[in-house]
């Protein structure tokens, strides 16, 4: 048997638990939430990465849905809500397919029904406007982690992408951490400062996350993780989920990201410019220095080096599909997890190994969270507290 046909089987039984896609936000860009315009029950290959046909051609038993927004919006709840409702909407189109799931239970009740578990983690803390009533709300509404920051730094939290100004977690952020913990709500880390990880770590009483991030020891971008914080995960419990944006897992790509923003910058643009003049400038660009191109294989060195440095008990895949322009090669859509399996099993991961990232991992640790929650909410009450009140 082919390690493919290998992968394939294992993920029969140990399906994926992907832990980002934005196919929210993409369909809020492309289709204003019209889901009939981007109906997901029929390939959608031309306009996403993502449709059930390609989930269930890569093995997907579980996704943490992103309910995104940008952290420049001026209205993040109401944003975050529609989001939050477009999840929803889904789910009622789809219920075949899909099924609701807020705990570790029900995404063992959805694999044993042949139906994909569906969660929802919410990108970023300004989708809370620094209020703990919202970020109760979230939870209640279905949210099951927050990542603390996106590429801007929340007033409570430094960014990755962004200048520091806390140094990692205020007050405010800490209390914001102690909350979800309260709530059962997964704190989060993909996104945020290194500063900012090793706070929530020391704060966090229950196992955190990173719902789309890979190793900064193989590719130095400051989306990655350090290893001295992948080293913390065994005593936290949490897990690393590899994400594989090519500029986050392929150095040759971050160094091309590099020169081609500068080549926007020159040209009087910004290096996010998706104009018609922006474009016709980066694909001059491109035509002269072909994007460098990631591979499965690329992926698996990060996970590699994730296995050593934090073990196997402690990783997972969060592929940020739909969030992302650029995938590897292998790698293209939802239906191509199968292929990174078929390289790892190629590396010697045995099929216990590959079922705990896959599967087990992740269960685990939305298990654990809920264990948390009910011992915290025993002996703590809902905090009242107030930004001003601990930042102001």
């Amino acid at each position: 048997m082919s390690s493919l046909d290998r992968a394939r089987e294992l993920l029969r039984d140990f399906p994926v638990v992907d832990g980002h896609n934005d196919l929210p936000w993409a369909l809020r860009e492309q289709v204003d939430y019209d889901l009939g315009a981007r109906d997901i029950a029929v390939p959608q290959n031309a306009h996403l990465h993502t449709d059930l046909p390609r989930l269930r051609a890569g093995g997907v038993g579980a996704q943490y849905w992103s309910v995104y927004v940008r952290s420049d919006l001026p209205d993040a709840v109401p944003a975050t809500l529609e989001q939050i409702d477009c999840v929803r909407r889904l789910l009622e189109r789809h219920p075949a397919d899909l099924a609701p799931a807020l705990t570790a239970a029900d995404m063992e009740a959805a694999r044993g029904e042949g139906r994909i578990a569906s969660l929802m983690g919410a990108e970023g803390g300004h989708s809370i406007a620094n209020s703990l009533g919202v970020l109760r709300q979230l939870y209640a509404l279905g949210v099951r982690y927050m990542t603390l920051t996106h590429n801007d730094n929340t007033a409570w939290a430094d960014s990755a992408t962004d200048e520091p100004v806390v140094g990692g977690l205020s007050a405010f952020g800490r209390e914001v951490v102690r909350e979800m913990n309260r709530l059962g709500m997964l704190v989060d880390l993909s996104h945020v400062a290194a500063t900012t990880m090793r706070d929530a770590l020391d704060t966090s009483v229950a196992p955190v996350i990173f719902s789309h991030s890979s190793a900064r020891a193989v590719c130095d971008h400051p989306r990655n993780v350090p290893d001295d914080v992948l080293e913390r995960l065994p005593a936290n419990g949490g897990m690393a989920m590899v994400t594989f944006v090519p500029k986050f897992v392929l150095q040759a790509a971050v160094d091309w990201t590099v020169a081609a923003d500068e080549n926007m910058r020159a040209h009087g643009l910004h290096h996010l410019d998706t104009t018609e003049e922006g474009m016709k400038v980066h694909r001059a660009f491109e035509e002269a220095h072909p994007r460098p191109v990631a591979t499965a294989a690329t992926v698996a060195d990060h996970l590699d080096h994730m296995r050593e440095v934090a073990g196997v008990d402690h990783l997972g895949i969060g592929g940020d599909y739909d969030g992302t322009p650029f995938t590897p090669a292998g790698l293209d859509d939802v239906s191509g997890y199968p292929n990174l399996l078929a390289e790892l099993l190629d590396r010697g991961w045995s099929t216990s190994d590959l079922a705990k990232l896959t599967w087990q991992n992740a269960v685990r640790v939305l298990g654990a969270a809920e264990d948390v929650a009910r011992d915290v909410q025993a002996t703590r009450a809902p905090s009242h507290a107030t930004f001003a009140q601990l930042d102001g």
